[in-house]
């Protein structure tokens, strides 16, 4: 559906292989009506280390600079790679490795 939300939310789908991540992230921005916000949500490469969730490739993770390029044009209005405490039940606890992104889409 082009141009159909007004907001679209990933969260957590570092399982899908890089050439997968892709389509999801052009989608993405496809489905957003222009004005609309891309929210994003996932853990930063150096999530492998902790162990405290999500695949172990290195490669399925992502970087501010990897979300910035997959939406040339949007404007960026908060981005950030932390590490924060998280609870989230067994095998997701602990010290993880976070990024945020939201953009909003060209009007």
């Amino acid at each position: 559906m082009e141009e159909a939300f007004d907001v679209v939310l990933g969260v957590f789908f570092q399982f899908a292989s890089p050439s997968l991540r892709a389509e999801i992230l052009a989608g993405m921005a496809k489905t957003l009506k222009p004005g609309g916000l891309l929210l994003l949500h996932g853990y930063a490469p150096r999530q492998v280390g902790y162990g405290t969730g999500g695949p172990p490739w290195p490669d399925h993770l992502w970087t501010l600079e990897m979300l910035r390029a997959a939406y040339p044009g949007f404007d960026v209005l908060h981005q950030a790679d932390y590490d924060a405490e998280i609870v989230e039940g067994k095998g997701h606890s602990g010290l993880s490795a976070l990024i945020d992104f939201v953009a909003r889409k060209p009007a």
